[in-house]
């Protein structure tokens, strides 16, 4: 996950039509996706009324025919506060050592996984995904696809 410092959020309008934006964030935890945004923005007021959503982080630079990488995440979103924020605020600031909201008018948002898949063909294989559910735990595998 520390590959990029951009991943595509997908969230759902409140029609049921899918959104996509880019942004910077930082991870906290071992899957937790953290950033900050406008609270007027399309994507945080499609996660005010529904909580769904899903991230995909990849290195933009890969070659075509190479092997890839990259890890897609499946779960829930919204703001968060007191401590949680608090967290958020932490880790965004480790990897983003500038103050992205001066005043800090601007919310963080935390993304818990619930579900994730791997690809990485370098260690799996071409073709291969791994998905896996989120515990407390770590992971617990689900299932492997190959598609080589």
């Amino acid at each position: 996950m520390n590959v990029s410092r951009l991943c595509a959020l997908a969230t759902v309008w409140p029609t049921g039509r899918a959104h996509v934006n880019h942004m910077y964030f930082a991870r906290s935890g071992l899957f937790d996706v953290v950033w900050i945004s406008d609270p007027d923005s399309r994507h945080s007021r499609n996660l005010q009324t529904n909580s769904s959503a899903a991230v995909t982080i990849f290195d933009s630079h890969q070659t075509w025919g190479r092997p890839d990488r990259g890890i897609q995440l499946f779960g829930t979103a919204g703001t968060v506060t007191g401590a949680a924020a608090r967290q958020a605020e932490r880790a965004y600031a480790a990897r983003f050592p500038y103050a992205p909201s001066p005043d800090g008018s601007l919310p963080f948002y935390r993304f818990r996984p619930r579900e994730l898949k791997l690809f990485y063909e370098r260690l799996l294989g071409d073709g291969t995904l791994v998905t896996a559910r989120v515990t407390v735990q770590g992971l617990a595998w689900l299932r492997t696809e190959v598609f080589a």
